[in-house]
């Protein structure tokens, strides 16, 4: 999870920026259709709030542990919360943030895309983020998820004929918490912006102290709500292609389909990680052209 960044113009995002979305910042956006084929559109509890929860991350690669976190907050909200889960939402960062170990946006979403297709019924991607040319702020990208859902969809439909707007909520890990809580990470904007507004589940990791970071957000305490792994897991991207890197397997860390895609294509071998699907297509093809034909 990235920190977010401050508003280029100096504006604060207000509670009215959301309708002012289809001016897109700069981006391959020509052929952007927002998914919503798995998102839920009738409620079945019409007393509840529905909710919908947005990871933004680099997913370089996606892991069990990224899927997991939505089962774990779903099974949350269910027990100890009056929200009503329509969808979730994986939201790869754009190349822009230049992040260590970060394939490109196309490998991304495309393995981002399988691991949720072939392993769950609810969960989707939105590559609004990834396709950006420059990086979005969570507080953004939360917006750009309102402004589809509430205001372009007019959120969902109740079993009595009315509509409601849709709780939008980010989901992360507790090493978020620990950043928001440092001084100087992120902007007291953008804490009110994404705390204030939306909201955050927490899903605890192994090794970080929560008490400590949620006391320096006191103001927002009601907007965050902290989830126990009660199966701890503490897998993470980085370990991932550590093993890679060593040639080490990731099998059972990673869904096999997209342990094929990596393999496939080649990344997370060395520091070509972050070359394009179509870069490495013209590589391939540029090297076949170029060798002599062995058969005959």
């Amino acid at each position: 999870m990235a920190p977010s960044q401050s508003n280029p113009a100096g504006q604060t995002l207000g509670d009215h920026a959301v309708e002012q979305m289809p001016n897109h910042p700069a981006g391959n956006l020509d052929n952007y259709t927002f998914p919503q084929s798995r998102l839920r559109q009738l409620m079945l509890d019409s007393s509840k709030t529905p909710l919908l929860l947005v990871a933004c991350g680099s997913f370089s690669p996606i892991t069990y542990l990224h899927l997991r976190m939505f089962e774990m907050a779903a099974d949350y909200a269910k027990y100890n919360t009056d929200f009503e889960v329509m969808g979730g939402y994986l939201s790869p960062v754009s190349d822009a943030y230049r992040k260590a170990g970060l394939a490109s946006a196309d490998h991304r979403i495309a393995m981002t895309r399988i691991a949720t297709e072939q392993s769950s019924k609810w969960l989707d991607v939105d590559p609004w983020e990834a396709i950006q040319k420059e990086y979005q702020p969570t507080a953004h990208v939360l917006d750009h998820f309102e402004h589809e859902i509430n205001v372009v969809q007019g959120g969902v439909a109740t079993r009595n004929g009315q509509r409601k707007a849709v709780r939008i909520v980010l989901l992360a890990g507790a090493d978020l918490i620990q950043t928001m809580s440092t001084p100087g990470v992120w902007s007291q904007e953008d804490l009110n912006h994404i705390l204030g507004k939306y909201g955050v589940f927490i899903v605890e990791r192994t090794g970080t102290d929560i008490d400590d970071a949620l006391a320096a957000l006191t103001p927002w305490r009601n907007n965050i709500w902290v989830i126990q792994q009660l199966i701890q897991n503490d897998v993470s991207s980085t370990k991932v292609r550590l093993f890679l890197k060593r040639e080490m397997s990731v099998r059972h860390l990673v869904p096999a389909p997209v342990i094929s895609y990596i393999e496939e294509h080649g990344l997370y071998e060395d520091d070509g990680a972050s070359s394009s699907i179509h870069e490495k297509d013209k590589e391939s093809k540029d090297k076949t052209e170029a060798e002599p034909s062995t058969s005959g």
